[in-house]
């Protein structure tokens, strides 16, 4: 049986804006949601959809994607406060740092841009017109994708299931979505209504709103190797904290401020982890966020650019 849930506000949006881009834990959590659920507002807006142990083809997603959470540090606000005695900033001077981005010293002179923590988080699919370092880069399908497109076309199961759950969780917002993907097909994902998705590894996320997306709304799985804790998708606007785990399917308005929760492991589940092994091996001297766990769990938030339309 599907709970229904409909929740008062708990703070403000403003207020909420005040701590972008810091971390929060779950203090702020007043409803855990490990079962069936749908919330909305008390005045009925949607704010998400949850079910567990739909999707059932993880394999198919972990044999293909668990590689494809590429390093970043331009994920702004979600990537959370400067850390300066982090592994990754210990090996550069920083330059005015604030909040969640900085500069730092190359040859002596600060750097051209501003950055933010170095986290595993890259776009997959289609991206629509940007600049980078100076250049006009077209709509396109993401050089990440290009060089494993066999690999991604492989795991287009996983994400079509996906889809198949967005359809039949609210199909208003799904409907909506799709209409708008097709008038630019060649940049749609096969027949979902997504053109990008993005994809994160032990990157707990610091409170922010998603932005580039259309119509707010999107979807959101997780994959997972070895035993943890925690990383649990916060909506602290209304209380909210959701267990989301693998085989999982998470439908939420995106345009409200969200984050994740600690990632944290017990004794018991160190010993387990150490003991099964982990499939991807990295340097963690290197620094980036999470390289240094001994567990995966890799997250998947499927949507469509809004200027997707203008290419």
């Amino acid at each position: 049986m599907v709970k229904i849930l409909k929740l008062p506000e708990l703070c403000t949006d403003a207020e909420l804006k005040t701590i972008k881009g810091e971390f929060i834990d779950e203090e702020w959590i007043h409803h855990i949601i490990n079962e069936d659920c749908d919330i909305f507002d008390d005045n009925d807006k949607f704010i998400l959809s949850f079910r567990k142990k739909k999707l059932k083809n993880v394999k198919v997603g972990w044999d293909n994607y668990h590689k494809m959470a590429n390093a970043s540090r331009g994920r702004g606000a979600s990537a959370g406060p400067i850390d300066p005695n982090n592994a990754y900033w210990k090996k550069r001077t920083l330059h005015k740092t604030s909040g969640y981005s900085t500069s730092y010293l190359v040859n002596g002179e600060p750097s051209k841009m501003r950055v933010n923590n170095h986290v595993f988080s890259n776009p997959i699919g289609y991206y629509d017109k940007t600049k980078n370092m100076g250049n006009d880069l077209p709509c396109r399908l993401t050089s990440f994708t290009q060089k494993h497109i066999d690999k991604f076309n492989t795991g287009l199961p996983y994400l079509q299931e996906i889809a198949e759950c967005y359809c039949e969780l609210n199909p208003d917002a799904y409907h909506k979505q799709l209409d708008r993907a097709k008038l630019k097909s060649e940049f749609r994902i096969t027949d979902t209504p997504f053109s990008t998705i993005t994809i994160n590894r032990n990157f707990r996320t610091a409170l922010h709103k998603d932005a580039g997306d259309y119509g707010g709304v999107a979807c959101l799985s997780v994959l997972e190797e070895g035993q943890y804790n925690g990383g649990l998708f916060t909506i602290p606007r209304f209380g909210i904290g959701v267990n989301l785990r693998e085989g999982d399917i998470l439908i939420a308005d995106v345009h409200q401020y969200h984050s994740n929760t600690e990632l944290w492991t017990t004794t018991s589940q160190d010993e387990y982890n150490k003991k099964n092994g982990k499939t991807i091996k990295e340097n963690i001297a290197v620094g980036t966020a999470g390289i240094d766990y001994n567990f995966t769990r890799i997250s998947f938030v499927c949507y469509l650019r809004e200027k997707m339309i203008n290419c």
